[in-house]
């Protein structure tokens, strides 16, 4: 599980701790009779990574370049979750959506090998652009 007392783990290194989640209940849509209009189970987790301390500045860039899509104008990530009827399962939902989307992030890109095209694929492809320059030399008209 990525929640854990000191916070949510991302890794085995890294940790962002509670303090610097800022963790909202609402009232959750959808079906379910009277509990939904009750009981607020829907969770709002917002976590600052423009500003965050548990992130080094390197991995503070990478989540910012990244992630900039989801990332608000003022750098937080905000994930809502209602799957689950009750708060507490939807709290860990969240946290391991976030240790998830951070994990994901964070993780180094492969660098890509340029490969040669095959020696079959370059047969094929000249064997190709002859057939069409065959195909185009009998379209076209014959001199009397």
């Amino acid at each position: 599980m990525s929640a854990t007392d000191e916070g949510v783990r991302v890794s085995s290194r890294l940790v962002i701790p509670w303090s610097e989640l800022s963790i909202t209940s609402a009232r959750s849509g959808g079906p379910g009779g009277q509990n939904v209009n009750k009981v607020e189970s829907k969770i709002v987790l917002r976590f600052d990574v423009a500003s965050s301390i548990a992130l080094g500045p390197t991995r503070r860039a990478r989540l910012k370049q990244r992630l900039a899509s989801r990332l608000t104008k003022s750098g937080e990530l905000v994930l809502h979750v209602s799957q689950h009827r009750e708060r507490k399962r939807n709290l860990d939902e969240a946290a391991e959506r976030l240790a998830a989307i951070l994990r994901e992030a964070l993780a180094p890109v492969a660098k890509r090998i340029p490969t040669k095209p095959t020696r079959g694929s370059k047969k094929r492809r000249r064997a190709a652009k002859e057939r069409q320059s065959e195909r185009k030399r009998d379209r076209r008209r014959l001199e009397p």
